[in-house]
């Protein structure tokens, strides 16, 4: 048996080999594959060459931190070693600008300019384990090839190493310089509309905005504002802030002497203090096509670049200061415009006043003697001498009332009226004034309702002023209700009394209540009795109910109709109250208001025309007019020559003629519903009415309103006052061209007037002048012609029946077939012998001219007749091409009377002309 020495050991030799485990974490080739551009740059970089060594050797937290950074969309850089060697990513690109890629350098050298700011906080995190938090931070860099103002927020932490030692920095930032520059401008543009918003003085005003702008001197170092003046070139400096005012001009004449002067203003600017080396110069327009107010110059900040939101910036703020002076001096106009207008009243107040007082004296006299011969009952008067006289009367108390309204409303606006108030019984006359409407209410079939108890306490008032009151609203309820009726009603209330007039008239648009109580103002498109007023009875209402410390008011509805209510207190006597209260009654003028509406009412059921069969059967006249008196003197006028219907308004009449054609239309021209304007489109529109001739009366006088009447296609135009055989005259005038004209064939409707005249055939012997003044008068014959197209117009003796007439007769050219270029010839020739006439034509006994034009016998013959007696005019007032033109076209043929001249131009037809010759 074996047996063991217990002393013997044995003895194991082994040999280990120590291989180190290789580093854990992503290998090359997935470390940078998804890291983008900056993935690529770091693969391509040889690592093994710089402090952080290959990258086999680098440890897994080194790997995993920068595969983080890669494919993270946050901005984020990673600093390892105490070299500071940084890794970014494509987001962190921006951060550093022209100085990418800085990838594998040290971070200290790429944000050289910044490590101020940036290192303490970067040292603190990796020496005390604590995250830096820094939102907003400024930081200087130069990143675009200048020292750029620029704001971050920045967190920085440590990372880590495997063995749990600080090994770098991880830093995550963003940029919010937007931000920053936005925040603090629009501060600014804050500051500037609450300064500007107190539009005061236009200098200090400006000269405040300008001291705001040292608010923001990082985007505005410096500023200065150039106003214009008016009557003055150029611009005025006004502020300046930022600079020395006195290295600046005074003046500037265009922007352009004002942008080479900011080296000499050594301006320092910036968080950084560099040298401020640009300026703009903005005008100041306060419209977009306007010219400028002034002129903005605004330096710009040395680190900051002028981009689109820095021209934005700019742009508003000069826009800031333009619309401040903008208003303030628009403001400033109004001002001075209120002014002109308050003195233009105080000069039309006096003016009302003087003239009313005036015309009281010639009133009296003329209404005086009337009232005489109506009164004496010793010598009666003729029938027809009586309703004339009445006539005249009535209309005379009309004019003096209203100019008693204007002289109390002048008085009123002076500070002259005041009230004389005593005790009234003011139910009772109240009661009265009402009564005296009734028969005009009842004629026009409306309900007149009047409930005034007696107050429980006296009253006092001025009569006169009180009447005034009822009287106007009471005329202004009858003049727009048309159905139903008017409710009068007096009641006490607290500390006065209470005057209610309602109605159901057309109603008042809400729009227009606020205005209804100013003076002269009417409500447009409102349908009335009548035209007639001066717009001052409402406004009076409310003057003299103020006078006694009272008001008006209105509610109304269109449709449905409306109320005025006056509230006036109890009052005390203005006099001493010794003596008992006396009786008042309506006053005369009252009165007269009363019948003069009775006058403008008509029955109910009452035919819309009224005839008058004085004249001959054959010819009727339709007389259209809202005055009901005009109507009557109208009817007396023409009823002995012809039969005479008449209506109250353009709506009327067209029934009217519906009803029965009239040979012509005699109508006023503003009248309530239709007026005459609308009448006679509505005559020319309709083919069975087109002929009828149409004259219209009208309180417009002058050549304007004459032009508008004769272009809206009346036939005739007559301003009153008129005299009576002047218009009876052009009414027989008038009915003799229709009747001629309805012996023509029917011509195209197109023609302006068919007519019936004949043209005479040209004579040879007269002729004209160089200067279109005809020859020698010689006889002609007239000679009839063969119907064919006719067109015949009458237009006022001025140049600017010019125009109307050449579109006219260009329009009738065309119809009538005449070709183009010999149109083209005849409108020349004729517009030249217009010309002539107006020009050469002097004291014309009619203040117009005839033209006619017809096709006749294979010619067209157009006539120019006026009616003045030529004189010939001195060679530097006419070039003397008169007839040279004309007779270049046409035949010319002048026939001098002594009640004017006719021209007439003939040419054959373009198809039956005989060829000519050419040379």
């Amino acid at each position: 048996m074996f047996r063991r020495d217990p002393r013997w050991i044995p003895v194991l030799r082994l040999e280990v080999n120590v291989v180190p485990d290789p580093p854990s974490g992503p290998d090359r080739g997935e470390l940078f594959a998804a890291g983008g551009e900056a993935g690529r740059l770091m693969a391509a970089i040889d690592w093994a060459a710089t402090p952080v060594g290959p990258v086999e050797s680098w440890p897994a937290s080194l790997r995993f931190a920068i595969r983080t950074v890669l494919v993270s969309k946050f901005p984020m850089v990673l600093t390892w070693g105490p070299e500071f060697i940084q890794f970014y990513n494509d987001a962190y690109a921006p951060f550093i600008g022209a100085k990418h890629p800085a990838i594998g350098k040290d971070i200290r050298q790429t944000l050289a300019e910044g490590w101020d700011a940036l290192g303490p906080p970067i040292a603190h995190a990796m020496t005390t384990l604590e995250a830096s938090w820094l939102p907003g931070l400024l930081l200087l860099l130069e990143r675009a090839g200048y020292r750029e103002e620029t704001y971050f927020t920045v967190s920085h932490a440590p990372a880590f190493g495997d063995d749990g030692a600080v090994a770098g920095m991880h830093g995550v930032c963003t940029e919010v310089t937007g931000q920053i520059v936005g925040g603090r401008r629009q501060r600014l543009l804050h500051d500037l509309a609450t300064e500007g918003s107190r539009l005061g003085d236009e200098q200090e005003t400006v000269a405040a905005m300008c001291a705001a702008l040292s608010a923001d001197s990082l985007d505005l170092p410096f500023a200065a504002v150039y106003l214009s003046s008016p009557g003055e070139t150029g611009f005025r400096r006004i502020a300046a802030v930022g600079c020395d005012p006195t290295l600046l001009p005074g003046t500037a004449g265009t922007a352009a002497e004002l942008t080479g002067i900011v080296d000499r203003l050594d301006v320092i600017g910036g968080p950084f203090g560099d040298r401020v080396a640009e300026a703009v110069v903005l005008p100041l327009t306060a419209t977009r096509d306007g010219e400028p107010l002034g002129l903005l110059l605004a330096g710009k900040s040395p680190n900051l670049a002028l981009d689109v939101e820095y021209r934005s910036f700019y742009e508003l703020v000069a826009g800031q200061f333009a619309g401040v002076i903008g208003n303030i001096r628009a403001f400033e106009t109004e001002r001075l415009r209120a002014e002109s207008l308050a003195e233009l009243d105080r000069a039309k107040t006096t003016f009302f006043s003087d003239v009313s007082h005036e015309l009281r004296t010639p009133l009296t006299l003329l209404l005086g003697p009337i009232g005489d011969v109506l009164e004496d009952t010793t010598a009666p008067l003729a029938p027809g001498v009586q309703e004339q006289l009445e006539l005249a009367m009535r209309n005379g108390q009309r004019l003096q009332r209203l100019v008693n309204d204007l002289l109390d409303f002048a008085s009123i606006e002076a500070g002259r009226a005041n009230p004389v108030r005593v005790e009234t019984d003011v139910a009772t006359f109240t009661a009265e004034l009402a009564g005296i409407f009734r028969a005009a209410t009842e004629r026009a079939g409306l309900r007149l309702t009047v409930d005034c108890p007696p107050l429980d306490r006296p009253a006092y008032v001025d009569p006169r002023m009180w009447e005034k009151v009822v009287v106007n609203l009471l005329a202004n309820a009858v003049k727009y209700t048309f159905v139903g009726g008017i409710d009068v009603a007096l009641h006490a209330a607290d500390d006065g009394f209470v005057l209610t007039v309602t109605d159901t008239g057309v109603g008042i648009v809400a729009d227009e209540l606020p205005h209804l109580f100013e003076r002269f103002h009417r409500v447009p498109g409102a349908t009335a009795r009548t035209r007639e007023g001066t717009g001052i009875g409402l406004a009076l209402v409310q003057e003299l109910a103020a006078l006694h410390g009272g008001h008006v008011s209105v509610t109304s509805e269109p449709g449905a109709g409306s109320r005025f209510t006056v509230t006036l207190p109890y009052g005390a006597p203005d006099v001493a109250d010794d003596e008992p209260r006396a009786v008042v009654r309506p006053s005369d003028e009252a009165r007269g208001e009363a019948a003069s509406w009775e006058e403008d009412t008509s029955r109910p059921g009452e035919p819309t025309a009224a005839v008058s069969t004085g004249g001959p059967a054959g010819r009727n006249v339709l007389v259209v007019d809202d005055n009901a008196d005009m109507r009557a003197y109208l009817t007396r006028l023409l009823g002995p020559h012809w039969s005479v219907r008449t209506t109250a308004n353009g709506e009327e009449a067209l029934a009217a003629v519906a009803e029965r054609l009239p040979d012509l239309v005699l109508t006023d021209v503003m009248m309530p519903r239709v007026d005459g304007f609308e009448l006679l489109r509505a005559l020319r529109a309709d083919p069975a009415t087109r002929h009828i001739p149409v004259i219209m009366l009208t309180a417009r006088a002058g050549q304007e309103a004459s032009v508008e009447g004769l272009q809206a296609g009346a036939d005739d135009y007559l301003a009153k006052p008129f005299r009576a055989d002047e218009l009876i005259a052009r009414v027989r005038v008038a009915l003799e061209r229709a009747a001629g004209r309805a012996a023509l064939p029917a011509a195209d409707p197109v023609v302006p007037a068919p007519d019936a005249r004949t043209i005479a055939a040209p004579a040879p012997a007269p002729t004209l002048s160089a200067a279109g003044r005809p020859g020698p008068p010689s006889p002609r014959r007239p000679q009839e012609s063969t119907p064919g197209p006719f067109a015949e117009w009458r237009l006022p003796s001025f140049a600017s029946s010019v125009p109307v007439l050449r579109r006219r007769l260009r329009g009738w050219l065309a119809t009538a077939g005449i070709g183009e270029d010999q149109a083209y010839d005849l409108l020349l020739a004729a517009c030249e012998a217009v010309t002539n006439a107006i020009e050469h034509a002097q004291e014309p006994a009619q203040p117009y001219f005839d033209v006619t034009a017809a096709v006749d016998g294979g010619h067209v013959r157009i006539a120019v007749r006026d009616y003045g007696q030529w004189r010939e005019r001195v060679p530097s007032m006419d070039r003397g091409r008169g007839s040279t033109l004309m007779s270049a076209f046409a035949e010319i043929t002048a026939t001098p009377s002594p009640e004017g001249t006719t021209v007439v131009i003939s040419t054959p037809l373009a198809a039956q002309r005989p060829d000519t010759a050419t040379c």
